[in-house]
């Protein structure tokens, strides 16, 4: 007679004293604090006249709050030689189409890499790890070379077309798709009749969300923080973060209108990354060095 095996669901309990959970509290409260403490700063200084502004040492509070500031950074959008409209559109056509070109590319090269067996699969990867050790000095000589002779030298295409090639992604994605997607499920997918690139596109892009979700944001944060470039000469081509520094290399008398810029630059990236934080985490702990 067969006997009937009864489970028993257990409940692990830490074995964690109070002063551990208080010290573990105390520190992130701290850490979160030195977090928000640089973006609250920035905000408050946005709102001080300037005879607050210069206060030393400096307040983290407000004595008398205006919107002077917000209102002198409109007053130099207006009446300058390039619009600011101009400015803030070409940041958002170097974000949007660097980020998405950047998620297109390393995506499918990932997939490559991680789930189709070819000749010289490793060998491709490491050279990918190796690019990621070169700081952006040495391969912007690289890249101005390759743009000369393209002929992309003063267009916008010489900032978006390296944004394509990021290695960062690449390997982000390439590390989770190895770990988050099960080759069972893709030659199941095969066997059904499904081609390579639905398989790529039904079924492993959203096993991997939290890793390009990642990707867009480090992406995204890095393109809109563009400034100046040594592949763009003509005016209506630079970015909105350019025009805020040349605001700040104004001096004094342009210090309020510099503070308002420089919140307006950061409520974008902190929006998106706020939004998609908790997918960063996943990534960050899932996408370790592998062989």
């Amino acid at each position: 007679m067969a006997k009937k095996l009864r489970v028993r669901n257990h409940k692990v309990v830490l074995n964690r004293s109070a002063g551990g959970d208080v010290g573990i509290t105390v520190m992130l409260i701290i850490l979160g604090a030195m977090m928000f403490l640089p973006m609250y700063f920035a905000v408050m200084q946005s709102f001080k006249p300037l005879d607050e502004l210069w206060i030393f040492p400096p307040k983290f509070y407000v004595i008398n709050p205006t919107t002077k500031n917000y209102s002198d950074l409109l007053k130099l959008m207006s009446t300058s030689w390039v619009p600011f409209s101009r400015y803030i559109f070409n940041t958002v056509l170097i974000t949007v189409c660097g980020t998405f070109g950047n998620l297109a590319l390393g995506s499918l090269a990932a997939y490559a890499l991680a789930k189709i067996p070819f000749p010289g699969r490793k060998a491709m990867f490491q050279m990918v790890v190796l690019s990621l050790m070169f700081v952006s000095t040495i391969t912007g000589v690289a890249n101005f070379i390759t743009m000369r002779f393209l002929g992309l030298i003063d267009n916008i295409l010489a900032i978006i077309i390296p944004a394509f090639c990021s290695t960062l992604g690449l390997y982000l994605m390439k590390q989770f798709m190895e770990s988050s997607v099960s080759d069972q499920v893709l030659e199941s997918a095969r066997l059904d009749g499904a081609g390579e690139f639905k398989v790529f596109w039904t079924i492993a892009m959203p096993m991997v969300k939290p890793a390009w979700l990642t990707l867009i944001v480090y992406s995204f944060q890095g393109l809109w923080n563009t400034g100046s470039s040594i592949y763009i000469q003509s005016e209506q081509w630079k970015t909105f973060n350019y025009a805020i520094n040349q605001i700040l290399s104004a001096g004094i008398v342009r210090a309020g209108a510099s503070t308002a810029a420089m919140v307006i630059m950061m409520i974008v990236p902190v929006t998106v990354f706020v939004i998609t934080q908790s997918n960063i985490i996943e990534t960050m702990s899932t996408s370790g060095m592998k062989d």
